[in-house]
């Protein structure tokens, strides 16, 4: 393992890819509020015309989705290769 000057430790993941390890103490406040953007969804109960259903939010917090169950909302974060997390 590599580590250059910019506090990143460069090494080859299983698949050939290169992943970057980057020390969180020194990103700015837009690469920490894309942090995860594509990756992760979150999930939470909210309450719409009285009923209950599940919000679908991007890691920035951006609504992406509503849907009448929590599995519903697990499936759809799935399908689309994210990783799902709950918000209570």
């Amino acid at each position: 393992m590599e580590t250059n000057s910019n506090n990143r430790a460069d090494q080859a993941s299983p698949a050939g890819a290169i992943q970057v390890a980057v020390d969180i103490r020194h990103m700015t406040e837009q690469q920490l509020a894309a942090l995860g953007v594509s990756q992760i969804a979150y999930i939470k109960p909210i309450f719409v015309d009285g009923a209950q259903g599940f919000a679908i939010h991007a890691a920035d917090g951006t609504p992406m989705a509503v849907a009448g169950d929590r599995e519903v909302a697990v499936a759809a974060v799935l399908q689309h290769e994210m990783h799902p997390l709950s918000v209570h």
